[in-house]
């Protein structure tokens, strides 16, 4: 499989990082390469650790990049970034200097009509980025209880038609199983307002992008994998993170926050006494996005969020 994929911010992500010609990295969401490919240009005598849960991105980059890994400068994960420091641990390493995340689904996997992560093609209702897993869009549709259903529609895809889409979906269901996506498709529009339908982009894309999260815990994960970042960072290290929607950019904001703020302490006090002081500083207070040029070459930039943070010396 050719697993093309026009990275969003890449320059941008990977600047931000500072890398430095001895460090260790990480790569969190390697896709088709594109960060990785940068920061081994810029490394000398380091190394760059780069995890994908997807076998056809793990399988096309060890053909893609077998000279960096022979070279010993890349090694190739394939797990969920969730389990990032157990992961590192088996490779002996207990620290890294900086980390890139570019969340969410990559081109190839939507582009691929068989992985039934697109409302655009017909193919069984699947969505799992990592293949081996139990747990797909068709058991969620056909099996879940309807208060599940609305649950994961609303707080996933801030789907206002939650309960609506639900109902149909669990009526749909009673009569015969919702195998593809053009299946759901139909019971979607069918429980949207004509007038609704109207605006806003396809019915089908906000219920789709709550049932991929739910499939593939991607809030859960990336939480648990930020956790350990903050951990693994040297100081003068950084943390990238690319998101594109606003469930992913608000976790990313608020967990940045909470590291880079300063505790309550008492009024009053008139120096900051160093073991309150925070850990992290925000590299930019506003999220970093596409330029005009990049919009109008990558039609799937236009909702790129970069945030970045730093550990700083203790």
């Amino acid at each position: 499989m050719e697993f093309k994929h026009v990275t969003v911010l890449l320059n941008e992500a990977v600047d931000n990082l500072n890398i430095q010609p001895d460090g260790i990295y990480v790569d969190a969401t390697l896709g088709g390469g594109g960060h990785t490919c940068l920061i081994l240009s810029r490394l000398q005598a380091g190394h760059l650790f780069s995890f994908d849960q997807d076998e056809e991105a793990i399988a096309y980059n060890q053909q893609h990049l077998k000279e960096a890994i022979a070279s010993g400068k890349l090694t190739l994960i394939r797990d969920n970034f969730r389990h990032l420091k157990q992961a590192l641990a088996a490779k002996g390493i207990s620290k890294i200097d900086g980390i890139v995340y570019d969340l969410g689904v990559s081109s190839p996997q939507f582009d691929d009509s068989q992985r039934g992560f697109s409302y655009q093609h017909d193919a069984e209702l699947d969505m799992r980025m990592n293949q081996e897993q139990e747990l797909t869009a068709k058991t969620i549709v056909n099996e879940w209880p309807y208060e599940d259903l609305v649950r994961i529609l609303y707080r996933y895809g801030e789907e206002k038609f939650a309960k609506s889409i639900a109902r149909n979906i669990e009526k749909t269901r009673h009569h015969q199983p919702i195998n593809s996506t053009f299946q759901l498709v139909d019971v979607i529009k069918e429980a949207i307002p004509a007038r609704a339908r109207r605006h806003g982009g396809h019915p089908a894309k906000k219920s789709f992008q709550a049932i991929r999260i739910a499939v593939n815990d991607e809030l859960g994960a990336l939480e648990e994998s930020l956790e350990q970042a903050f951990d693994l960072l040297n100081p003068g290290g950084c943390i990238s993170v690319i998101t594109f929607q606003s469930l992913e950019d608000r976790l990313v904001k608020t967990m940045f926050k909470e590291k880079s703020s300063l505790p309550e302490l008492p009024p009053g006090l008139p120096i900051i006494p160093d073991d309150k002081k925070p850990d992290f500083r925000l590299v930019n207070r506003k999220p970093i996005e596409p330029t005009q040029s990049e919009l109008m070459a990558n039609h799937r930039a236009h909702s790129a969020k970069l945030r970045v943070i730093e550990k700083l010396d203790s």
